[in-house]
């Protein structure tokens, strides 16, 4: 209710973290279209666009972005939580951090499933976390397709400066031969690519 009323006139976008199911964002979403039917009634002036959407970070949500067509307006990947339960493993236990790499191919083939059922559902899709302000991981984001980065502000002058150094054909090419390979990681190789390019890692 807060969010709408202070929203008045203007456009509100909100996000709802850590659903699991589809009924979970239902619930989350008629939350949302009750309170804007209470600002109505009551003679509030409503937001002038409201946009809902979901953080997938739960597998389980993942697999199931092609249900969301029609229910959400938009999805942001929450890469942190979404890897943390992808390789069940505490990305804060030192003990296990080797298993705990986005840049493997198992990792990027989820990314990849998840941009392609959500560009097939008309759902606009960012992809967001710590990983998403480093050059190299931003690298192979951008090679998966992905156009919106939300990132820590002093990740914003390195992705940018690696992004305009790349040629993202040449980084699709590269990235889809080595997600081929089936490797616990691809990082070193992604750098040796990236380094012998010239790119601005």
């Amino acid at each position: 209710r807060a969010l709408i009323s202070a929203a008045a006139n203007r456009r509100l976008r909100v996000m709802f973290p850590l659903v699991t199911t589809v009924s979970e964002f239902d619930a989350a979403r008629s939350l949302v279209d009750r309170e804007l039917e209470w600002c109505r009634k009551n003679g509030r002036p409503p937001p002038s666009l409201v946009e809902v959407g979901v953080m997938v970070e739960a597998p389980a949500l993942a697999f199931s972005i092609p249900d969301l067509k029609g229910r959400a307006d938009f999805i942001s990947i929450g890469t942190n939580d979404l890897m943390q339960y992808f390789f069940a493993a505490d990305r804060g236990n030192a003990r296990v951090s080797d298993r705990y790499d986005i840049l493997s191919a198992p990792a990027l083939r989820l990314l990849k499933r998840i941009r392609d059922d959500a560009d097939a559902a008309g759902l606009q899709v960012s992809i967001c976390g710590e990983a998403a302000g480093r050059p190299l991981e931003a690298m192979a984001f951008t090679a998966l397709g992905f156009r919106r980065l939300s990132m820590p502000a002093s990740g914003i002058g390195p992705v940018k400066r690696l992004i305009l150094s790349m040629e993202v054909h040449a980084v699709e090419r590269a990235l889809s031969r080595l997600m081929s390979r089936n490797r616990p990681s691809i990082r070193d190789q992604l750098t040796e690519f990236a380094v012998a390019e010239g790119y601005a890692l």
